[in-house]
């Protein structure tokens, strides 16, 4: 690997520690390459995400994104030169001629940030599943073509489609976990429908829900779809190698321990931003590496076709 090369991943691998606390504990148990290659993967998606989360007006936005856009159609076509200016697109660049990525899960991440940009809002959840298949399940098949999966692997077939399942559960989360943050940015996600049903139609704009609202039923409902979707996602774990499954299981879990805290306790996430200890994620980090999530979901998967 050239000097210019180890440079621009050098940088990827810093926004990411900077930037992805959660995401790098995961992404740490990897070998060199594909941890290379999943920061350069981060570095761009965090840059888009930044674009839509940013201060611009909309045009500025939506003109940064279609810059974004003619990036990605640089590094497909291999028109990135070692020497060129932007380190997220050389390490990219390196990243696709070394995995069989499909890049095309970026352009979708674009489209997601554009509804973003637009201010779409979701009245159903499958509306919300199409915006999280956007910015959440397209980087989990981006990221399944550096994993890769075992060769042989039991119903490999449907690798993407739980690598996309899970990317939603994360997102799930995360729209959980950060309801005020987003209110305050004039942003709801979860589905108005949702909202109705449990008398939150009112918004998450202070520390207390509003009155008459069921705010830890609405939370509670939504946990269990989180949940139902980790328990489909995680399927994918006996089909990847010990160190790309540790990495799934790693950022897998400090989610699933994030919705239990909330569970826990609701209205933590309208006080402030849930997080977990650094201890915490470490011992999830452990657990992931010795393979006993991809066990007992192994276990579980002979059981349902016995």
């Amino acid at each position: 690997m050239s000097a210019p090369v180890l440079a621009a991943y050098s940088y990827c691998e810093a926004v990411t520690g900077q930037q992805a606390r959660n995401f790098a504990y995961g992404i740490r148990l990897l070998p060199a390459e594909k941890r290379q290659a999943m920061s350069a993967l981060y570095a761009l998606s965090r840059r888009v995400d930044d674009i839509g989360d940013g201060t611009l007006a909309p045009e500025a936005k939506l003109a940064r994104l279609d810059d974004t856009r003619a990036l990605l159609d640089r590094v497909r076509k291999g028109a990135v030169d070692e020497d060129d200016t932007d380190p997220v697109a050389v390490a990219l660049t390196d990243a696709a001629r070394r995995f069989p990525i499909p890049l095309g899960g970026l352009d979708e991440l674009i489209d997601g940030v554009l509804m973003d940009v637009r201010g779409d809002t979701y009245e159903t959840w499958d509306d919300l599943k199409a915006y999280c298949r956007c910015v959440a399940g397209a980087i989990g098949r981006v990221s399944l073509g550096v994993f890769g999966t075992t060769p042989g692997a039991p119903g490999a077939e449907r690798a993407a489609e739980y690598a996309d399942t899970l990317g939603l559960a994360l997102q799930l989360t995360n729209i959980l976990r950060d309801v005020r943050e987003d209110a305050g940015n004039g942003r709801t996600y979860l589905p108005s429908d949702d909202l109705a049903k449990f008398g939150c139609s009112a918004g998450f704009h202070s520390a207390t829900p509003s009155a008459g609202a069921d705010f830890a039923g609405l939370v509670h409902f939504e946990v269990r779809r989180a949940r139902a979707l980790f328990a489909e996602g995680l399927r994918l774990l006996p089909m990847l190698d010990r160190r790309s499954g540790a990495c799934v299981a790693a950022m897998a879990g400090i989610y699933r321990r994030l919705l239990d805290r909330i569970e826990r306790d609701p209205e933590a996430v309208l006080r402030g931003r849930v997080s977990l200890p650094g201890r915490e994620k470490a011992y999830v980090a452990v657990r992931g590496l010795s393979g006993l999530d991809a066990r007992q979901i192994s276990r579980q998967t002979i059981r349902r076709r016995g």
